[in-house]
């Protein structure tokens, strides 16, 4: 579950009219993010499919297939960025670039349904010298990978909590500031235990990046321009997945 951290900021096919924004999400290579995302998505659906009686797994298919529709998630994300990324330009030029294209291939291996299983366990330990290390902790501190891997999971992890909550409304009166306070803890411990391995998480998926070319993409997560785009993403990607929405108990 680790790679889906590289799902950030990646998840939506956007239509409408081809501007920066829509080239944006095309050159990161978002469609077939989100078709990882659905990937993923139909997978922790089938897990509970032999463990929950049939009424509640079927609300499970139908909260979780409506929370995560595609035009809606499109709609959320789109007016998210639009809010949160007022110049796309730079991030554009940049994912279509040579080595912003190698790079989005590169996350787009590393999220594939069979990577995942692949290394469901733990990914392998890259070696790597001090230099590129310490790049590779400089890219891991620049980007939100971590916070939106904890959204990610976080996700996949409650189609089953709404669908109880829809069957068994007493369980959204245990108290809401309770509720969204587990949430909350429960969103820091998942980005915490990302973290612990992210260094080696981004030396893998990076691996055939050279030296010289890490260097760039670190320049550029770094930068104003990176910055900007990495947090308006990060909030295209909550508001994609009705994060604020899927945290609020019923009735508040």
């Amino acid at each position: 579950m680790r790679a889906l951290a590289f799902l950030v900021l990646a998840l939506f096919s956007l239509p409408g009219l081809a501007d920066d924004y829509q080239q944006l999400y095309q050159s990161g290579g978002w469609p077939q993010q989100r078709e990882h995302f659905h990937d993923a998505l139909s997978a922790a659906q089938q897990r509970y499919r032999s463990k929950l009686p049939p009424a509640i797994f079927q609300a499970l298919l139908d909260n979780s297939n409506r929370r995560f529709a595609a035009e809606a998630m499109d709609s959320r994300a789109l007016e998210a960025l639009r809010a949160q990324l007022a110049a796309p330009g730079p991030a554009l030029t940049f994912f279509q670039s040579p080595l912003g294209r190698k790079i989005v291939e590169a996350e787009l291996f590393a999220t594939r349904s069979d990577q995942l299983a692949k290394y469901a366990n733990g990914l392998p330990r890259m070696p790597a010298d001090a230099g590129r290390r310490q790049l590779v902790h400089r890219l891991a501190q620049a980007i939100p990978a971590a916070a939106a891997g904890a959204e990610l999971s976080l996700a996949l992890a409650g189609v089953a909590a709404d669908s109880l909550s829809q069957m068994l409304p007493g369980l959204s009166l245990l108290g809401g500031s309770q509720t969204l306070g587990l949430v909350d803890d429960q969103r820091q411990r998942l980005k915490q235990q990302i973290e612990k391995d992210l260094d080696n998480t981004l030396l893998y998926v990076y691996r055939d990046l050279s030296d010289a070319e890490l260097g760039e993409f670190v320049a550029f997560a770094q930068s104003a321009e990176g910055q900007a785009y990495y947090q308006a993403a990060l909030a295209a990607l909550r508001a994609g997945l009705a994060v604020d929405a899927a945290s609020t108990p019923a009735g508040l």
